[in-house]
């Protein structure tokens, strides 16, 4: 499980660093960025809903603060 949690931040700072590259080189001339940047989104999106669907299944467990407290 931290293995794939691991690989979707790697995916999500490559993305940001994608759009970081395409900015200064393109200067804003093509829809690289944007499109670099929606993947960032995406991915954080989807790592998101993945970690709410593992802690549904049992797969993680929360080790915070209990809620009610």
């Amino acid at each position: 499980m931290k293995w794939i949690i691991i690989v979707a931040f790697v995916l999500i700072i490559g993305s940001l660093g994608s759009a970081l590259f395409f900015l200064i080189h393109d200067r804003g001339r093509t829809r690289n960025t944007m499109r670099a940047l929606g993947f960032r989104v995406g991915f954080s999106i989807a790592l998101f809903l993945f970690i709410l669907f593992a802690a549904q299944m049992g797969w993680i467990h929360s080790t915070g603060v209990p809620i009610g407290r």
